[in-house]
């Protein structure tokens, strides 16, 4: 199992990278219409950012999504129940 500042779900050998997550965000679903514009998804890794709920760099504590590919998506919205800090884009 993980070590202390770990994510408590995965072993200490399984590391997502940035850049893992750059080549994801780099596939042409995410240059779709089921991507958020630069501005509204730049807005929201700001907010995810200040949360205390971000964990090691990439992960939201709430639902476990690696924050940097959950913010792109204009169907999502914050997970965090009464503090959520942005909303699905239209």
């Amino acid at each position: 199992m993980s070590s202390h500042n770990q994510c408590k779900g995965c072993r200490d050998d399984y590391r997502v990278t940035e850049v893992q997550i750059d080549r994801i965000l780099a596939a042409p679903m995410f240059q779709s219409e089921i991507s958020v514009p630069d501005d509204v998804y730049e807005e929201r890794l700001k907010a995810c950012q200040a949360c205390p709920k971000f964990q090691y760099g990439t992960t939201c504590a709430v639902c476990g999504c690696f924050v940097r590919i959950a913010a792109k998506y204009k169907d999502r919205a914050c997970p965090n129940p009464g503090d959520s800090r942005w909303l699905k884009h239209a």
